[in-house]
């Protein structure tokens, strides 16, 4: 129990970490219509339920070209 203690801290800033990541990438799929894979719904749904993976993935792979 004293280990997840001491862990604390450092799962909150993971926690806050990816509450940015998943923010920015919702915000960036709203807000641009470009795509290289897949379409906006997709990219929601992934970017949403696969909650520590999923905005990376999309930063990676799915952000299309700035118009």
């Amino acid at each position: 129990m004293s280990s997840l203690q001491e862990m604390f801290p450092l799962l909150i800033l993971i926690f806050v970490l990816d509450v940015i990541l998943a923010v920015a990438a919702v915000r960036h799929i709203l807000w641009h219509p470009h795509y290289r894979f897949g379409n906006r719904a997709m990219w929601l749904v992934l970017s949403l339920v696969v909650v520590m993976f999923g905005p990376i993935i999309y930063f990676v792979f799915g952000r299309g070209e700035e118009k």
